[in-house]
């Protein structure tokens, strides 16, 4: 082991590792999220990626008004009241009326926190309707959908983080 490889060892284990090391260390792509607010040093691919999470912000907020609204019964009628669904139905749409909504707090803000949960709520939606039909319907547009917006995440990520230096 060579002195500089014992240094960055020893600075781990007690804590104190430097900054350059911890950010060599910390490669992935929720790091291209921005910390704080955008500003006009960033890049264009930083500012694509805030742009592009905070349109789906708006939509999670609408995903999330719009489950909201059939667990209260704004929506539907009195066939499709909540009380009457199937307990995995029910399940389901309280899990997405709740986390839309959290997704879209953390989306608007940039944060990673509000990708990831973003992430899960798309991923979860897959799911559901790829592996439990019987919940939603099984549409295969949704499926599609999903996976579009991933790509294009992950690509605008990939390119933000791309544009920071190490």
């Amino acid at each position: 082991m060579n002195d500089e490889a014992r240094r960055a060892m020893s600075a781990r284990l007690s804590g104190l590792a430097t900054p350059d090391q911890a950010t060599r260390d910390q490669v992935s792509l929720l790091a291209a999220m921005p910390t704080g607010p955008v500003e006009a040093g960033d890049g264009a691919w930083t500012k694509r990626l805030v742009l592009f999470l905070r349109a789906m912000a708006i939509i999670s907020v609408l995903k999330g008004l719009y489950h909201w609204a059939q667990i209260t019964g704004f929506i539907g009628g009195e066939d499709a009241a909540f009380e009457i669904q199937p307990t995995p139905w029910q399940t389901a749409t309280v899990f997405f009326a709740v986390i839309e909504l959290v997704a879209a707090v953390g989306l608007w803000l940039a944060t990673p926190w509000g990708a990831v949960v973003w992430l899960t709520t798309i991923v979860s939606m897959a799911v559901i309707e790829l592996m439990f039909p019987a919940i939603y319907g099984g549409s295969t547009w949704v499926v599609v959908v999903a996976l579009l917006l991933l790509t294009i995440y992950l690509a605008l990520a990939w390119m933000a983080a791309r544009e920071r230096p190490p």
